[in-house]
């Protein structure tokens, strides 16, 4: 059977990784391309997009997709939908491998808004001094609240550059430590940090360090979930793969 995983995430690597020579499953990785260098996969990797439902619809039958995995980004809403439209045309089943949310302690200081622009609108009342760990695309509604010192970390530099009159860029990728995450939120006398509620292990550590030095997150919350199948393990994922591949179901 042919899969399909849409990818870009430490899941779709780990999926990728337990489907390298599989003996019934023949998997092909698609990353949308946003990343300059990204880490490819075990397996034959397209990059770029696929222009939208009916690119992808197209995409799925002309290679006699059997099942599409979508494994991206728990924010990338655009593609999750068009994943959930496309295999709904066409009749191919689709499944949703996703981490969970993280999820807020007694001892953690979270501010929850639903979007970027309530994200920078939330800054307001708090410190100078604001760790953005949102990526890199979505930094131009902090312009609206000009009056800080934002400390940006991304894994490729903000292009165009961010209209912010006072910040700087840090180029990293995750996983990060807690210890390395403690000296950083210490060395910039950070006051607030913000965060996608992106979920997962990778970059979990900055909330524990936000926690015992007492400083506000404030937590962007995910989209709304299309309604797809999901499931939280890899192992959920290939069994989920095995099954439909042995019984031909669609």
């Amino acid at each position: 059977m042919k899969v399909l995983i849409l990818g870009g995430t430490t899941e779709a690597m780990a999926l990728a990784k337990r489907l390298a020579g599989h003996s019934v499953i023949k998997a092909e990785v698609s990353l949308a391309g946003r990343t300059a260098r990204p880490v490819l996969p075990p397996l034959p990797t397209r990059v770029g997009g696929f222009g939208g439902v009916d690119g992808l619809a197209d995409f799925l039958t002309g290679n006699r997709i059997g099942a599409v995995v979508d494994a991206t980004h728990p924010f990338a809403a655009r593609i999750s939908a068009n994943a959930v439209a496309a295999c709904a045309r066409v009749g191919v089943p689709l499944l949703v491998l996703t981490r969970a949310a993280w999820a807020a302690g007694p001892e953690d200081r979270w501010i929850g808004v639903p979007d970027m622009a309530a994200a920078a609108e939330a800054l307001r009342p708090l410190g100078r001094r604001v760790f953005l760990t949102v990526g890199r695309q979505e930094l131009a509604p902090f312009a609206a609240v000009p009056d800080r010192s934002y400390l940006i970390r991304a894994v490729d530099p903000p292009d165009p550059p961010p209209e912010l009159p006072d910040h700087r860029v840090i180029l990293d990728r995750g996983p990060y430590t807690l210890e390395g995450e403690l000296a950083l939120l210490a060395e910039h006398r950070i006051d607030a940090l913000v965060s996608k509620n992106s979920g997962g292990t990778a970059t979990a550590a900055k909330l524990e360090a936000a926690r015992r030095l007492g400083i506000p997150v404030v937590m962007v919350e995910r989209p709304a979930d299309t309604g797809a199948e999901t499931v939280h393990a890899v192992g959920e994922a290939v069994g989920w793969l095995e099954e439909r591949a042995a019984s031909g179901l669609p």
